[in-house]
């Protein structure tokens, strides 16, 4: 049985401040009430919420203000991330928001795991866009640059594509097996 609620902030995919939405009571024991995103739309909790709501918008304006102040400093953000990956430019293992939150926090930029939009693990090597949550209504999108070294991830960080085709990867390992036994042969035979 469904369960009313009034919306304290912007919830992405359900409402806006101030709206009376129905949702399933797990997700609002469990989601909305525990974070202080909802209260429960008795009538009691309605006049309550009438009577603060100018306080409560002018609190979600200041935390959006700020949000986008940090956005605006995060906006040319890049968090490197060094994994061991196969020839074929596949991760051995996954790069998660964990891993990004980290990455953000070596930069001296706190992020919350949570705050991090990952559709899926990044399982490839070059560069990725991610958005970060900084507040329900300011998103900021990051570049997350996975590589194999520091030095990779420098090239990348320059443009540089590093995934070149797997056939000019595998001529130029021919070429240098190729010198390498003819320096062999040449020591074999001095």
């Amino acid at each position: 049985m469904p369960m009313n609620v009034i919306l304290l902030e912007r919830v992405p995919k359900l409402g806006q401040m101030g709206d009376v939405v129905k949702v399933k009571p797990g997700f609002a024991r469990n989601f909305l009430l525990p974070q202080k995103k909802a209260l429960r739309a008795t009538k009691d909790n309605i006049t309550y919420f009438e009577s603060q709501r100018k306080v409560l918008e002018a609190q979600n304006l200041d935390r959006r203000q700020e949000a986008e102040a940090v956005g605006a400093k995060m906006s040319d953000l890049k968090v490197v991330i060094i994994r061991q990956a196969s020839e074929a430019l596949q991760l051995y293992g996954s790069v998660t928001s964990r891993d990004i939150a980290e990455g953000a926090a070596t930069q001296n930029v706190k992020i919350e795991r949570a705050q991090v939009e990952l559709d899926k693990p990044i399982k490839a090597l070059g560069e990725h866009k991610i958005k970060i949550h900084l507040h329900p209504e300011v998103v900021v999108e990051i570049s997350v640059l996975v590589a194999r070294s520091a030095d990779e991830a420098d090239a990348q960080a320059r443009g540089e594509d590093l995934t070149g085709p797997v056939s000019d990867r595998a001529e130029i390992r021919a070429a240098a097996e190729a010198l390498f036994e003819q320096e062999a042969e040449a020591q074999d035979n001095a």
